[in-house]
Protein backbone atom coordinates (compact mmCIF):
# COMPACT_ATOMS: atom_id res chain seq x y z
CA UNK A 1 0.00 0.00 0.00
CA UNK A 2 2.97 2.34 0.51
CA UNK A 3 3.50 2.62 -3.24
CA UNK A 4 -0.17 3.45 -3.79
CA UNK A 5 -0.19 6.09 -1.04
CA UNK A 6 2.85 7.69 -2.66
CA UNK A 7 1.09 7.68 -6.03
CA UNK A 8 -2.06 9.23 -4.57
CA UNK A 9 0.00 11.96 -2.93
CA UNK A 10 1.93 12.63 -6.14
CA UNK A 11 -1.35 12.83 -8.04
CA UNK A 12 -2.75 15.29 -5.51
CA UNK A 13 0.40 17.38 -5.76
CA UNK A 14 0.10 17.44 -9.55
CA UNK A 15 -3.56 18.44 -9.37
CA UNK A 16 -2.83 21.15 -6.82
CA UNK A 17 -0.19 22.66 -9.09
CA UNK A 18 -2.93 23.13 -11.70
CA UNK A 19 -5.64 24.28 -9.31
CA UNK A 20 -3.86 26.85 -7.13
CA UNK A 21 -2.98 29.36 -9.89
CA UNK A 22 -6.59 29.31 -11.08
CA UNK A 23 -8.23 29.68 -7.67
CA UNK A 24 -9.90 33.12 -7.36
CA UNK A 25 -8.86 33.97 -10.90
CA UNK A 26 -11.10 34.88 -13.81
CA UNK A 27 -12.34 31.55 -15.08
CA UNK A 28 -14.53 30.60 -17.96
CA UNK A 29 -17.25 28.42 -16.54
CA UNK A 30 -19.16 26.00 -18.72
CA UNK A 31 -22.56 24.49 -18.12
CA UNK A 32 -22.53 20.73 -17.62
CA UNK A 33 -25.42 18.34 -18.02
CA UNK A 34 -26.26 18.34 -14.32
CA UNK A 35 -25.91 22.15 -14.18
CA UNK A 36 -22.80 22.04 -11.97
CA UNK A 37 -20.04 24.42 -13.07
CA UNK A 38 -17.00 23.01 -14.78
CA UNK A 39 -13.80 24.93 -15.23
CA UNK A 40 -10.58 24.25 -17.04
CA UNK A 41 -9.12 23.55 -13.61
CA UNK A 42 -11.36 20.47 -13.22
CA UNK A 43 -10.38 19.09 -16.59
CA UNK A 44 -6.68 19.86 -16.45
CA UNK A 45 -6.36 18.51 -12.91
CA UNK A 46 -8.09 15.26 -13.82
CA UNK A 47 -5.86 14.85 -16.87
CA UNK A 48 -2.79 15.22 -14.64
CA UNK A 49 -4.11 12.70 -12.10
CA UNK A 50 -5.09 10.15 -14.72
CA UNK A 51 -1.77 10.41 -16.56
CA UNK A 52 0.25 9.91 -13.39
CA UNK A 53 -1.79 6.96 -12.12
CA UNK A 54 -1.90 5.29 -15.54
CA UNK A 55 1.87 5.57 -15.87
CA UNK A 56 2.48 3.98 -12.46
CA UNK A 57 -0.27 1.36 -12.56
CA UNK A 58 -1.14 0.58 -16.20
CA UNK A 59 -3.29 -2.41 -15.21
CA UNK A 60 -5.47 -0.44 -12.80
CA UNK A 61 -8.86 0.96 -13.69
CA UNK A 62 -9.83 4.62 -13.53
CA UNK A 63 -13.17 6.31 -12.90
CA UNK A 64 -13.26 10.11 -12.99
CA UNK A 65 -15.95 12.77 -12.96
CA UNK A 66 -14.76 14.58 -16.07
CA UNK A 67 -13.47 11.81 -18.37
CA UNK A 68 -15.43 8.71 -17.41
CA UNK A 69 -14.29 5.14 -16.83
CA UNK A 70 -11.44 2.99 -18.13
CA UNK A 71 -11.08 -0.68 -17.13
CA UNK A 72 -13.72 -0.27 -14.42
CA UNK A 73 -13.80 -4.07 -13.99
CA UNK A 74 -10.13 -4.27 -12.95
CA UNK A 75 -9.15 -5.61 -9.52
CA UNK A 76 -7.81 -2.18 -8.53
CA UNK A 77 -9.77 0.90 -9.61
CA UNK A 78 -8.91 4.53 -8.84
CA UNK A 79 -11.91 6.84 -8.40
CA UNK A 80 -11.15 10.55 -8.69
CA UNK A 81 -12.85 13.91 -8.44
CA UNK A 82 -10.36 16.64 -9.36
CA UNK A 83 -12.38 19.39 -7.70
CA UNK A 84 -15.15 18.31 -5.36
CA UNK A 85 -17.09 21.47 -4.60
CA UNK A 86 -16.68 23.31 -7.90
CA UNK A 87 -19.30 25.87 -6.86
CA UNK A 88 -17.17 26.74 -3.84
CA UNK A 89 -14.10 26.87 -6.08
CA UNK A 90 -15.57 29.29 -8.60
CA UNK A 91 -16.88 31.55 -5.83
CA UNK A 92 -13.51 31.71 -4.08
CA UNK A 93 -14.31 29.66 -0.97
CA UNK A 94 -11.53 27.28 0.17
CA UNK A 95 -13.84 24.42 1.09
CA UNK A 96 -13.43 22.43 -2.12
CA UNK A 97 -10.92 19.62 -2.46
CA UNK A 98 -9.39 16.98 -4.70
CA UNK A 99 -10.55 13.42 -4.00
CA UNK A 100 -8.46 10.39 -4.91
CA UNK A 101 -9.79 7.00 -3.89
CA UNK A 102 -8.73 3.45 -4.60
CA UNK A 103 -10.98 0.40 -4.63
CA UNK A 104 -9.97 -3.25 -4.60
CA UNK A 105 -12.59 -5.67 -5.85
CA UNK A 106 -15.25 -3.00 -5.33
CA UNK A 107 -14.25 -2.05 -1.78
CA UNK A 108 -12.63 1.31 -0.92
CA UNK A 109 -9.20 0.69 0.62
CA UNK A 110 -7.46 4.07 0.25
CA UNK A 111 -8.76 7.62 0.30
CA UNK A 112 -7.14 11.03 0.04
CA UNK A 113 -8.75 14.45 0.57
CA UNK A 114 -6.55 17.36 -0.47
CA UNK A 115 -7.32 21.05 0.02
CA UNK A 116 -4.73 22.72 -2.22
CA UNK A 117 -5.48 26.30 -1.12
CA UNK A 118 -5.03 25.70 2.63
CA UNK A 119 -2.40 22.97 2.37
CA UNK A 120 -4.45 20.41 4.30
CA UNK A 121 -4.45 16.72 3.43
CA UNK A 122 -6.17 13.67 4.89
CA UNK A 123 -5.17 10.09 3.99
CA UNK A 124 -7.11 7.04 5.09
CA UNK A 125 -6.04 3.44 4.58
CA UNK A 126 -8.01 0.42 5.71
CA UNK A 127 -6.64 -0.88 9.00
CA UNK A 128 -4.40 2.13 9.70
CA UNK A 129 -4.93 5.37 11.67
CA UNK A 130 -5.89 8.37 9.58
CA UNK A 131 -3.05 10.66 8.52
CA UNK A 132 -3.52 14.42 8.52
CA UNK A 133 -1.21 17.30 7.61
CA UNK A 134 -2.08 20.96 7.68
CA UNK A 135 -0.69 24.32 8.85
CA UNK A 136 -3.76 25.08 10.96
CA UNK A 137 -3.49 21.94 13.06
CA UNK A 138 -6.13 19.53 14.26
CA UNK A 139 -6.43 16.14 15.92
CA UNK A 140 -6.93 13.36 13.38
CA UNK A 141 -9.58 11.43 15.25
CA UNK A 142 -13.36 11.55 15.41
CA UNK A 143 -14.98 12.36 18.74
CA UNK A 144 -17.47 10.49 20.84
CA UNK A 145 -21.05 11.73 20.78
CA UNK A 146 -23.57 10.02 23.06
CA UNK A 147 -26.73 11.17 21.26
CA UNK A 148 -27.86 13.14 18.25
CA UNK A 149 -29.15 15.83 20.60
CA UNK A 150 -25.51 16.83 21.15
CA UNK A 151 -24.38 16.38 17.55
CA UNK A 152 -23.09 18.88 15.01
CA UNK A 153 -24.81 18.02 11.73
CA UNK A 154 -23.51 19.16 8.35
CA UNK A 155 -24.81 19.02 4.79
CA UNK A 156 -23.52 20.70 1.67
CA UNK A 157 -26.93 21.97 0.59
CA UNK A 158 -30.57 21.17 1.39
CA UNK A 159 -31.20 21.44 -2.35
CA UNK A 160 -29.53 18.06 -2.92
CA UNK A 161 -32.49 16.18 -1.44
CA UNK A 162 -35.29 14.84 -3.61
CA UNK A 163 -38.86 15.65 -2.47
CA UNK A 164 -39.21 12.24 -0.81
CA UNK A 165 -35.89 12.65 1.00
CA UNK A 166 -36.40 16.16 2.36
CA UNK A 167 -38.77 15.21 5.23
CA UNK A 168 -36.45 12.36 6.21
CA UNK A 169 -33.52 14.75 6.49
CA UNK A 170 -35.74 17.21 8.35
CA UNK A 171 -36.27 14.63 11.10
CA UNK A 172 -32.51 14.21 11.47
CA UNK A 173 -31.99 17.97 11.47
CA UNK A 174 -34.61 18.45 14.19
CA UNK A 175 -32.90 15.88 16.40
CA UNK A 176 -29.41 17.37 16.08
CA UNK A 177 -27.96 20.09 18.26
CA UNK A 178 -27.16 22.32 15.29
CA UNK A 179 -26.87 22.15 11.50
CA UNK A 180 -24.42 23.94 9.22
CA UNK A 181 -24.60 24.10 5.43
CA UNK A 182 -21.81 24.10 2.88
CA UNK A 183 -18.58 22.21 2.96
CA UNK A 184 -18.55 19.53 0.27
CA UNK A 185 -15.66 17.13 0.93
CA UNK A 186 -14.06 19.57 3.40
CA UNK A 187 -16.82 18.84 5.90
CA UNK A 188 -15.83 15.17 5.88
CA UNK A 189 -12.28 16.20 6.68
CA UNK A 190 -13.60 18.21 9.62
CA UNK A 191 -15.58 15.19 10.80
CA UNK A 192 -12.31 13.22 10.71
CA UNK A 193 -10.83 15.92 12.98
CA UNK A 194 -13.64 15.57 15.52
CA UNK A 195 -15.26 18.93 14.72
CA UNK A 196 -18.46 17.60 13.07
CA UNK A 197 -20.44 14.56 14.22
CA UNK A 198 -22.89 13.73 11.41
CA UNK A 199 -23.09 14.33 7.67
CA UNK A 200 -26.13 13.14 5.71
CA UNK A 201 -26.18 13.77 1.98
CA UNK A 202 -27.79 12.54 -1.20
CA UNK A 203 -27.30 12.58 -4.96
CA UNK A 204 -23.66 11.51 -4.55
CA UNK A 205 -21.76 9.84 -7.37
CA UNK A 206 -18.97 7.30 -6.72
CA UNK A 207 -16.28 9.94 -7.18
CA UNK A 208 -18.00 11.97 -4.43
CA UNK A 209 -17.68 9.29 -1.73
CA UNK A 210 -15.13 6.55 -2.54
CA UNK A 211 -12.17 8.62 -1.28
CA UNK A 212 -14.08 9.80 1.78
CA UNK A 213 -15.01 6.43 3.24
CA UNK A 214 -11.46 5.23 4.08
CA UNK A 215 -10.66 8.60 5.66
CA UNK A 216 -13.75 8.56 7.88
CA UNK A 217 -13.25 4.93 8.91
CA UNK A 218 -9.52 5.38 9.58
CA UNK A 219 -10.41 8.30 11.87
CA UNK A 220 -12.74 6.09 13.91
CA UNK A 221 -16.05 6.87 12.25
CA UNK A 222 -18.39 5.07 9.87
CA UNK A 223 -19.84 5.79 6.44
CA UNK A 224 -22.89 3.95 5.12
CA UNK A 225 -26.04 4.62 3.16
CA UNK A 226 -29.15 5.96 4.90
CA UNK A 227 -30.22 2.40 5.77
CA UNK A 228 -26.92 1.70 7.49
CA UNK A 229 -25.79 -0.58 4.65
CA UNK A 230 -22.44 -0.48 2.82
CA UNK A 231 -22.16 2.10 0.07
CA UNK A 232 -22.24 0.70 -3.47
CA UNK A 233 -21.15 2.06 -6.83
CA UNK A 234 -24.67 1.37 -8.11
CA UNK A 235 -26.40 2.63 -4.95
CA UNK A 236 -28.93 5.47 -4.65
CA UNK A 237 -26.31 8.08 -3.78
CA UNK A 238 -27.36 8.56 -0.15
CA UNK A 239 -24.50 8.74 2.36
CA UNK A 240 -24.42 8.93 6.15
CA UNK A 241 -21.07 9.70 7.80
CA UNK A 242 -20.80 9.47 11.59
CA UNK A 243 -17.94 10.42 13.85
CA UNK A 244 -19.29 8.05 16.49
CA UNK A 245 -20.66 4.83 14.94
CA UNK A 246 -22.84 4.42 18.05
CA UNK A 247 -25.16 7.03 16.52
CA UNK A 248 -25.99 4.75 13.59
CA UNK A 249 -29.23 3.20 14.88
CA UNK A 250 -30.72 6.56 15.90
CA UNK A 251 -29.73 8.25 12.66
CA UNK A 252 -31.01 5.41 10.46
CA UNK A 253 -34.33 5.39 12.32
CA UNK A 254 -34.81 9.11 11.65
CA UNK A 255 -33.78 8.83 8.00
CA UNK A 256 -35.99 5.79 7.39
Amino acid sequence: MREMIAAAEAAADAAGAVIRPLFRSALLVEAKGDASPVTEADKAAERRIRALLAARFPDHGLIGEEYGAERADAEWVWVIDPIDGTRAFVTGRPIFGSLIGLMRRGRPVLGLIDQPATGERWIGVAGQPVMFRGPMGGTPRTRRCAALSGAELSVTSPDMFAPAEAPRFARLRAAARRVTYGGDCYAYGLLALGLIDVIAESDLKPWDWVALQPVIEAAGGSMTDWAGQPLRLDGPGQALALGDPALLDEAVRLLG
